[in-house]
């Protein structure tokens, strides 16, 4: 069979456009080059997600070793959380001046960087100042990442293609709980840390193997090294054998708000989104991740399980959590995004109500119930990366998303110390009781607001 033949020549001025880049991209399949770029950042993702959960399961042996209180665990679990909030905005704004890529590299040595520093760490305060350091690289690479898969892909592969990406997020925390499980009552806290690290180091040379968003580039009116790119990638769909439909370009409508940068946030269709963005991420988040970091601790001290059982049980909800993030990421595209997560949100505040109501008195009920609330409310917050993308135009989309995912830093931040005051004080029960009320507000304001993106173009969703 004959194949075709993409002309490599510079375009004539009439196509070279940011439209017709769109265009080229949204017909393409997934190439060679797209799938082990992702596959890259993935890795990077992964040991993220390692990185945010492992204090969680070096706590139980930690909080011990250095006799800390309840709130300095909660402060230290905080620490991480807000750097990200940190690094989420400084490297959204950033990555939509010097690009992905730069930003990518550098976020990835910092957290690096910050694992070495853990292990050394002698006290409370320098763990949670490496904590909050660490955070700033995690937070700055997460959003940015997830603005570049999303730009490297067409609307129709979109939902599955990047939620399998972001199910190595996942893979991270499962990873985390049993590294804690096998190593941590042998070898201590510092196993966490010294695990993560030597894997994580390899990423670094790996990223010189991708390229730059050719959305971004043309972006920025750099096109002709946005075709170069996008060349190659068509290039080598025609090598696979698939023939390339003619690119059908979304026309372009000026914003009247386009050259305010951020402040665009704040105006038209975008203002309503980014409303709606901020209480997904702050509520998803607040619940999931103040349950998923604490309940080890809370096994081993509220209910004096041994260590081993502890991290078990924290082990079986964090893979409980990726079993439901794989079901969402085969079923998104098909359910949509804003009938599912209005489902499970509500659904997942059943069981923590069940739990608040009951009085959370044995282990084995919060592993049951929590473990079926965290479960729901994950296939929210690992797919919200997905969502925040597609509401934002290319020139705001790792700024968007980077704001957008700040609220989940504060959320993230907000649950462990609502956990750690309420087991100081008003009781265990408590806990599920204001995260369920959380999860309801947070269905409530997405069943008014969200609007569905499913199946769209990202410049017809975001012109």
């Amino acid at each position: 069979m004959l194949m075709q033949h993409v002309e490599t020549e510079p375009l004539t001025e009439g196509l070279k456009s940011q439209a017709n880049i769109s265009a080229r991209l949204e017909r393409l399949p997934i190439t060679k080059q797209v799938f082990w770029a992702r596959n890259i950042i993935g890795a990077a993702t992964f040991f993220d997600g390692y990185t945010v959960i492992a204090i969680a399961y070096a706590m139980p042996v930690l909080a011990k070793e250095w006799n800390l209180t309840a709130t300095q665990i909660g402060m230290i679990l905080s620490a991480g959380y807000l750097g990200q909030l940190f690094g989420a905005l400084i490297f959204g704004w950033l990555a939509e001046r010097i690009g992905r890529m730069k930003v990518l590299t550098f976020t990835i040595l910092l957290f690096v960087a910050m694992d070495v520093a853990c292990l050394f760490a002698t006290s409370a305060a320098a763990m949670m100042a490496f904590r909050f350091l660490q955070g700033i690289g995690t937070g700055g690479e997460v959003p940015v990442a997830s603005a570049y898969i999303n730009e490297l892909i067409g609307s129709k592969k979109r939902g599955k293609f990047f939620l399998l990406y972001e199910v190595m997020f996942l893979l991270g925390l499962v990873g985390a709980g049993v590294i804690g499980y096998l190593l941590v009552p042998i070898y201590g806290w510092k196993a966490m840390f010294a695990v993560g690290l030597i894997p994580a180091s390899l990423l670094i040379p790996l990223r010189f193997f991708l390229f730059e968003s050719p959305r971004w580039l043309a972006s920025k009116g750099r096109v002709e090294e946005a075709d170069r790119i996008v060349v190659r990638l068509e290039n080598s769909a025609l090598k696979a054998g698939k023939t390339l439909a003619p690119p059908v370009e979304v026309p372009q409508i000026q914003q009247p708000n386009a050259k305010q940068g951020w402040k665009e946030l704040f105006h038209g269709m975008y203002f309503k989104r980014s409303l709606v963005i901020w209480a997904l991420w702050f509520g998803a988040y607040m619940v999931a991740n103040g349950l998923i970091t604490w309940l080890p601790t809370l096994y081993r001290q509220h209910f004096n399980l041994p260590l081993e059982t502890s991290l078990a049980y924290g082990f079986i909800t964090s893979a409980a959590g990726v079993v439901a993030a794989v079901i969402c990421a085969l079923l998104i595209d098909k359910v949509g995004r804003r009938r599912w997560y209005i489902g499970a949100l509500f659904l997942g505040a059943v069981p923590l109500a069940g739990l608040a109501l009951t009085g959370a008195t044995t282990p084995l009920q919060i592993l049951v119930l929590a473990g079926l609330g965290y479960a729901l409310v994950q296939t929210v917050t690992f797919s919200l990366y997905l969502y925040s993308a597609e509401l934002f135009p290319t020139r705001l989309r790792a700024l968007g998303t980077g704001i957008g995912s700040a609220w989940l830093r504060l959320g993230s931040a907000t649950g462990p110390l609502v956990v750690g005051v309420a087991v100081s004080g008003a009781g265990v029960h408590y806990v599920f009781g204001v995260f369920a009320v959380v999860l309801l507000i947070t269905g409530c304001i997405t069943a008014m607001f969200a609007i569905e993106t499913k199946g769209r173009i990202l410049e017809e969703l975001s012109p």
